[in-house]
């Protein structure tokens, strides 16, 4: 299910302007592997967002081959620190590469591991925490997120209407079925004003308050 009009999708691909060659090489990389990266539209969101909130702690949990990180980066104050996470070494030496042609590399520390278990080994705060790990996984970060992010700070997350299936009654996957939960637990939080906002694949943004 297109969640967006793939006409107005073009249409506002059209008014961000160029992204630069480094940009659409990653976005071609990825393409012509099948590999899932959160596109243009919403990276420069998340470039605004850095920008608005000045953020200089970020912590990616799931950064595949760095192109998340880049358009952060993009945004954040130039003494920001980006930490990004990935289960995959291929993807790191991948994203190290692009981050040292970026002019970047200093500002990004990449883990290979669980994010789960490494974003545990930082106490925090984090001014904003992007989540794009396992959709089953979804339910289980929720608490360890809020627990290291800063009051005011934001967490954000991918797939948050997972391709429409949220509305499909027939879908009972677990990865179905952990977006689901995931974005009903967030919903009812006092201290998380949500909202989900209806580009590409969905994305989920919550203040902690």
């Amino acid at each position: 299910m297109d969640i967006v009009n793939p006409a107005l999708e073009e249409y506002m691909l059209n008014l961000i302007g160029e992204r630069g060659d480094l940009i659409r090489e990653m976005e071609s990389y990825g393409s012509s592997r099948d590999f899932p990266y959160i596109g243009p539209l919403v990276g420069s969101y998340l470039q605004q967002i850095a920008k608005i909130t000045g953020a200089r702690r970020i912590f990616e949990m799931g950064s595949g081959f760095g192109y998340s990180a880049i358009w952060f980066s993009r945004g954040a104050p130039s003494d920001a620190r980006i930490i990004c996470t990935d289960g995959d070494s291929e993807n790191r030496d991948k994203a190290v590469e692009y981050f040292r042609r970026e002019g970047i590399g200093d500002r990004v520390e990449f883990r290979v591991g669980i994010a789960q278990e490494i974003l545990k080994e930082y106490d925090g705060p984090f001014d904003i925490i992007f989540n794009d790990i396992d959709k089953e996984q979804y339910p289980d970060v929720i608490e360890l997120v809020i627990s290291r992010l800063r009051e005011g700070g934001l967490f954000i997350t991918d797939n948050s209407l997972w391709d429409g299936e949220v509305i499909n009654s027939k879908a009972v996957d677990i990865y179905t079925e952990g977006v689901k939960r995931f974005n009903s637990l967030i919903a009812q939080r006092d201290d998380l004003l949500t909202t989900i906002i209806p580009l590409r694949d969905g994305l989920s943004v919550s203040l902690k308050v």
